[in-house]
């Protein structure tokens, strides 16, 4: 008998938006433990709507959002910050905590009501400071970081909270492209080496071709899910654009403008 792979993300013809104004419909895509994936499209097509609905930031539509077979409605906040962590692109509450006390936040879900830390948190804590790089700067406050190094800390965050899967919201704007490729190959290895559902959103999408294990492409119509080179192989990115302006190479999974 074949093995059932428990899918760790699940949606089935959802539709997003705002009250009554609606940003995205017909999206459908399930997801296993262990894989990177991207939400590419332009802008304003709703990634970061997508995003914030899966979170349980904002409501969605219609349509159902399942984390392992189970209703993303009915988990209770503390069940279901045990199951998801969120890194959104707002800047986080305080700049004043040091880098290691804002990657303890990730731990609160699991801390008694004097939030004291357990042998166990630590380790998780530490683990996140050696994936991402930041022991050296663990006692340094968040307001003195820059872009990047604040980029891994939160990412390291939403690492130490443990969760099956983790949604990013544009986890490489403003970077330069060593930064950018530097933190899209640290989600690949947490992905990869932790066994997490690793979900983000992106404008990359040269990057997110070359490292994605899956892509989500919206483009306000089928929105297309598979893995790039199958992407690829059923033309969908080089619908992304106007043709006349920009044009996808698929030998080399790039854009090129249109001369």
């Amino acid at each position: 008998m074949e093995k059932r792979v428990q899918k760790s993300l699940s949606v089935c013809n959802l539709s997003i938006g705002y009250g009554k104004n609606l940003v995205g419909e017909h999206i459908n895509f399930d997801l296993e433990l262990g894989t990177l994936c991207a939400i590419v499209g332009i802008n304003g097509i709703g990634k970061s709507t997508l995003l914030r609905t899966m979170g349980k930031f904002q409501f969605k539509l219609s349509g159902n959002i399942k984390l392992h077979d189970k209703e993303l409605d009915l988990y209770s906040p503390l069940d279901l910050s045990k199951k998801l962590s969120v890194v959104l692109t707002e800047p986080p509450a305080s700049k004043n905590l040091t880098v290691l006390e804002l990657i303890a936040l990730g731990r609160q879900p699991y801390t008694n009501w004097l939030s004291t830390l357990s042998p166990e948190d630590e380790k998780h804590i530490q683990i996140s400071l050696d994936a991402f790089l930041l022991n050296d700067l663990k006692h340094r406050k968040c307001h003195e970081l820059s872009d990047g190094q604040l980029q891994r800390v939160l990412i390291a965050r939403a690492m130490a909270q443990d969760t099956p899967i983790i949604l990013l919201d544009e986890p490489t704007t403003h970077l330069d492209l060593y930064h950018k490729v530097q933190i899209l190959k640290m989600l690949q290895q947490l992905a990869h080496d932790q066994q997490k559902t690793v979900l983000f959103t992106t404008h990359e999408i040269e990057l997110a071709i070359q490292l994605c294990d899956k892509i989500l492409i919206l483009d306000g119509n089928n929105n297309p899910f598979g893995a790039p080179c199958e992407l690829i192989e059923q033309n969908h990115f080089e619908k992304l654009f106007p043709s006349e302006m920009v044009q996808f190479d698929a030998k080399t999974g790039s854009f090129k403008i249109t001369k």
